[in-house]
């Protein structure tokens, strides 16, 4: 079979435009290995759940040191399969963060549960024990603590809060490859995790795709079962669901090889892609903490020994955050708001009759938190510009 040709783009020059994310250079440099990949999944002639999601799997619980890990085709159905999987019932509750993306949430309702919003900590923007506890019914079943940014969620608090009540502990760890807490990576802490690797994740693929972490053999099998329409053994008319006794029924959530065979390219660069985010992230901070105007910097907080962060996004907060924001744009500076609108407060969410003031810290963060631009294509002198143009609007230049 015939090479299949490198892409005809290159990577841009510096112009003084800053995307938000980029990928160009590192997929140019990762084309042969894609290239590669693509074509073994063509000529094995399976193009979904087949042999290079098999291994991809394989290298992700060698990377992770997961028992098992379930390819699924993103990182939300990896959340409904999980909570499924672990044996969520209808109408029971899911505590889950008021400051995180809708996922969090939505894969609860779509699992048949009810989610229960918890106000987060200021430092990490994870839930926060002391308000998980005070947020629990009899009918909570579930805590999913969400590990978002740059860090893990308390999970010794979490955790500690959870055993207390009775509750199964799930981490939405969408966005925690590279992660540990207590040399144990993000995922594995509780019944299980995910993973997304939705193009922009620090593992991203070029379209949608996800993964469930878990060491409880219970749980792979059911999740094994679930994405694949409930099929159990090789023949194509038997689909017993789970048992008889859940009477779980499956879903079309198969990752595609295509996906996979880039994942497994990207994976080889995986450990010095997270060292390059965490340079680049200390020189925003290098540069951005004499500003006066920012109130945070984001810093990965050490609560014991094996704590492991990663940089994903570079989150800050800012007087006249808007302001910034459109300051930035005119200059050709790509931003995103992580989250304007809490999760309480989402129209999807309004029957559940919260009112402003219930989550200070996660409503003060929406009002204030702006992400920069953070991918391992993004250059010193792109940073530099970002961080000029940070310091012209509030040293008064621009207003």
């Amino acid at each position: 079979m015939a090479a299949l040709s490198s892409p005809a783009h290159t990577a841009v020059p510096f112009s003084g435009t800053v995307p938000f994310f980029s990928q160009s250079a590192s997929f140019q440099q990762l084309w042969p290995l894609i290239s590669s990949g693509v074509e073994q999944v063509v000529a094995h002639g399976k193009y979904s759940h087949g042999r290079q999601v098999a291994e991809l799997e394989q290298a992700l619980c060698a990377y992770t040191g997961a028992r098992f890990a379930l390819g699924v085709n993103s990182g939300t159905d990896a959340l409904v399969l999980l909570l499924r999987a672990a044996g969520l019932a209808p109408g029971e509750e899911v505590l889950v963060p008021a400051y995180t993306f809708i996922a969090s949430a939505s894969a609860v309702v779509l699992a048949g549960g009810r989610p229960v919003f918890v106000d987060v900590e200021p430092e990490t923007y994870a839930m926060d024990p002391a308000a998980l506890a005070a947020a629990i019914t009899p009918r909570s079943r579930f805590v999913m603590p969400v590990h978002l940014f740059c860090q893990l969620a308390d999970l010794d608090g979490i955790g500690a809060v959870a055993r207390r009540a009775g509750l199964t502990v799930v981490e939405d760890s969408a966005e925690a490859i590279g992660m540990r807490w207590g040399g144990r990576h993000a995922g594995l802490l509780g019944a299980g995790g995910v993973l997304s690797f939705f193009p922009t994740k620090t593992l991203g693929a070029l379209g949608d795709a996800g993964a469930v972490l878990t060491d409880d053999p219970g749980i792979a099998e059911r999740v094994a079962a679930l994405r694949h329409h409930g099929r159990g053994g090789r023949t194509l008319d038997h689909f017993p669901g789970i048992s008889n006794e859940t009477g779980l029924s499956g879903m079309n959530s198969k990752m595609d090889d295509l996906q996979a065979a880039v994942l497994l390219a990207k994976l080889t660069r995986l450990d010095a892609d997270i060292a390059r985010r965490g340079e680049l992230a200390a020189r925003y901070s290098a540069r951005l903490s004499r500003i006066l105007g920012i109130t945070r910097l984001p810093t990965v907080i050490t609560r014991n020994t094996d704590t492991v962060g990663a940089y994903y996004v570079y989150l800050i907060e800012g007087e006249d955050r808007d302001g910034l924001a459109r300051h930035l744009a005119a200059r050709g500076i790509e931003t995103e708001t992580y989250y304007p609108t809490p999760l309480p407060f989402q129209p999807c969410f309004a029957h559940l009759g919260h009112r402003r003031g219930d989550f200070p810290v996660a409503e003060a963060a929406a009002e204030r938190a702006l992400a920069l631009p953070l991918y391992p294509d993004l250059t010193f002198a792109q940073l530099d510009r970002v961080c000029a143009a940070v310091e012209e609007f509030y040293t008064g230049g621009a207003r």
